[in-house]
């Protein structure tokens, strides 16, 4: 099961008088974490870099920003992927030095700067979604509505017509259970609709 952060934590370490700042934190995609980097750099001025990697589907990236290829971003995101980790953005703020660190002694410093603030980090699993929509009588409305706290689901709509037009909001791991527990106390009754992740 993949995990997010429930708030960002920052770690900070100088290496050969080099600063480095560290963060990670939970981001929605690409878009908020194209957003986020530039707000570092507006509050870094005199930073010399600004490496991120986000892990978030699809979108996941990997940005050296000036640095020796493959010696920031990517290791940053190895260190996301091996923590299982999903919506996370990692950044490391450098100001350097003066003294190089060569290649290893970057890849060092930006995973560490990353694996420092991980330790600190409360993460939190994802919860992937189902919306599934069904039909049922009219008397099991009130059964219906007792039963989704014991499977983490929420109503999010609910039409009355001939029968009772429920969408539901449930986690994918419970989608299963839930769907077989209404079959049962519908006894046929229940007529299941268009179903799609969330």
């Amino acid at each position: 099961m993949p995990f997010t952060l429930s708030a960002p934590v920052l770690s900070e370490q100088t290496l050969k008088k080099s600063r480095f700042i560290g963060c990670v934190e939970p981001v929605a995609d690409r878009v908020a974490a194209l957003a986020r980097v530039a707000q570092l750099r507006a509050e870094h001025p005199g930073a010399t870099h600004v490496c991120w990697a986000l892990m978030a589907g699809g979108h996941s990236a990997a940005n050296d920003d000036g640095e020796p290829g493959g010696t920031a971003g990517r290791p940053m995101l190895e260190v996301l992927r091996r923590q299982d980790l999903e919506g996370v953005l990692a950044t490391v703020v450098r100001y350097y030095g003066g003294v190089p660190l060569g290649a290893g002694g970057l890849v060092r410093a930006y995973t560490d700067s990353v694996a420092q603030a991980l330790l600190n980090a409360d993460k939190v699993p994802v919860i992937r979604w189902q919306r599934l929509r069904c039909v049922l009588p009219y008397a099991l409305e009130g059964w219906l509505r007792r039963e989704l706290d014991g499977f983490g689901a929420t109503l999010v709509e609910v039409l009355h017509g001939e029968g009772v037009d429920a969408t539901l909001q449930v986690p994918e791991s419970h989608t299963a259970a839930l769907v077989a527990r209404i079959n049962d106390a519908g006894q046929g009754r229940v007529v299941w609709r268009d179903t799609a992740p969330d």
